[in-house]
């Protein structure tokens, strides 16, 4: 079992418990998100408020796609609606976290779980990563 799912499992993570989890340079690339977001201390909030804000729900399935990449499914709900997520995790060889991957369904879900996170998180990431800019 990756040890990140291992985590979110045991109960809701603080953000000082995934960051145990990350390397340095993580790369996280989220769908509710219009950019990449870089660095271990932002990425460890982020993910530890999305445990607690996704709702509930299960993994239903894991693979080790190569010796540092997996492949998690998770399926639950969020506001009493279904919501899925396939994500694909890279670690470094040191067994940390350099990259996660997340793809969400169905969308009227995704935008209830992005509009949930925004409330939260909105004064913890830059204004920039919500939406892309007006002309």
């Amino acid at each position: 079992m990756h040890p990140l799912r291992e985590l979110r499992e045991s109960g809701k993570p603080t953000a000082e418990q995934v960051k145990e989890l990350l390397a340095e340079n993580i790369v996280f690339n989220s769908p509710i998100l219009v950019r990449p977001i870089e660095g271990r201390d932002v990425c460890a909030t982020i993910f530890a408020q999305s445990s607690s804000t996704r709702g509930s729900g299960t993994y239903t399935a894991e693979a080790k796609l190569d010796e540092r990449t997996t492949f998690l499914r998770w399926v639950g709900t969020m506001d009493g609606h279904k919501f899925e997520s396939l994500e694909i995790i890279v670690d470094n060889e040191q067994g940390l976290i350099v990259e996660r991957t997340i793809a969400l369904r169905p969308y009227p879900a995704v935008k209830l779980f992005r509009d949930a996170m925004y409330a939260t998180l909105k004064d913890k990431l830059p204004s920039d990563v919500w939406d892309y800019p007006t002309t």
